[in-house]
């Protein structure tokens, strides 16, 4: 007997969450990826951005595993200073992470 099965490639996705200094979520948070610190500096040439949804969740998909910086801004709280740069994302996965905005 032959079994034959497609083996589905997993998108090289981030998933992350946004918190408060405190713990709690944070909804209707932009955040905005950069594939190198001289983007994220001069806040130029974006690779994705979104907002937050009411569980603090963002989900980005079919990214390359490379470095990003991350800007997560809402209001007067962002992540400046804390929380800026992913190491190499894992390719084909789900990659998970939890950046924290404060004042």
């Amino acid at each position: 007997m032959l079994c034959s099965f497609t083996a589905q490639m997993i998108p090289t996705s981030l998933k992350m969450t946004v918190r408060n200094e405190l713990g709690g979520i944070e909804s209707d948070v932009t955040v905005t990826l950069y594939a190198n610190k001289e983007d994220y500096e001069k806040t130029i040439n974006p690779v994705a951005s979104g907002k937050t949804d009411s569980k603090g969740m963002i989900y980005f998909q079919g990214l390359t595993s490379l470095n990003f910086y991350i800007s997560a801004e809402k209001g007067d709280k962002n992540n400046f200073g804390a929380g800026e740069k992913i190491d190499n994302l894992t390719a084909n996965k789900v990659n998970k992470v939890t950046i924290i905005i404060s004042e």
